[in-house]
């Protein structure tokens, strides 16, 4: 599997840093297209960056690959319509763009709980987005649905949530107490997992949170 030319939407987050740095690590992967509201902080001669709006996204150059990445908080987007803009209609518009440029293999960074019949607002959107994304003509779809994030906040920019400290700190002490499934994962544990499954995926695949703390 050589020659590999992968997209990825939401390079600049906490998970899509660690994916991007895997993709450029990987000899397969001769060019890399990020799509974002910034471009990565990264500069690397296999990175193309491209600043779009992704409520009015331009054609995508021919890919193998896609990596959705985008998110964020309804504390940040404001509004439970605007975190949906992001989290649903933005993946939504960049994978079916990528399958319109020839991708046939997609990596989703969800979340645990995802469920688009679930009471919880972040919950059924999350669902939502798998559930359309699972209707698309992709040979192989592989989804990870991580717990509670964990990773250098600093590295993107942001703020250190004291709440992932705490987690972090309590797992590495007595993790062992907590359900694999639910206990606090690093961000660059969950796109190792994904790097490794999406380029032979077949068919839909879901990853837990439990499942990807032990590649």
């Amino acid at each position: 599997m050589t020659g590999r030319t992968v997209i990825i939407a939401g390079a600049t987050g906490l998970v899509g840093r660690e994916i991007l740095e895997g993709l450029l690590g990987d000899r397969t992967v001769v060019m890399v297209h990020s799509f974002g509201r910034r471009p990565p902080a990264i500069e690397h001669p296999k990175i193309t960056a491209h600043v779009v709006d992704f409520a009015a996204l331009p054609e995508l150059p021919p890919a193998d690959e896609v990596y959705l990445a985008l998110g964020t908080t309804i504390k940040v987007a404001g509004s439970q319509a605007a975190f949906r803009a992001v989290d649903y209609d933005a993946n939504l518009a960049v994978a079916k763009a990528a399958v319109a440029a020839g991708a046939k293999k997609a990596g989703l960074v969800s979340a645990m709980g995802a469920d688009s019949n679930s009471t919880i607002f972040y919950s059924r959107v999350k669902g939502e987005l798998e559930d359309a994304l699972a209707q698309l003509q992709f040979e192989g779809l592989v989804i990870a649905r991580p717990s509670m994030l964990v990773g250098n906040r600093a590295a993107i920019g942001q703020r250190t949530r004291r709440g992932e400290e705490w987690a972090s700190a309590f797992g590495k002490v007595l993790g062992f107490l907590i359900p694999a499934n639910f206990r606090p994962i690093e961000a660059a544990a969950v796109a190792r997992a994904l790097l490794s499954a999406v380029p032979s995926a077949k068919g839909r695949m879901v990853l837990l949170s439990g499942s990807m703390q032990q590649r």
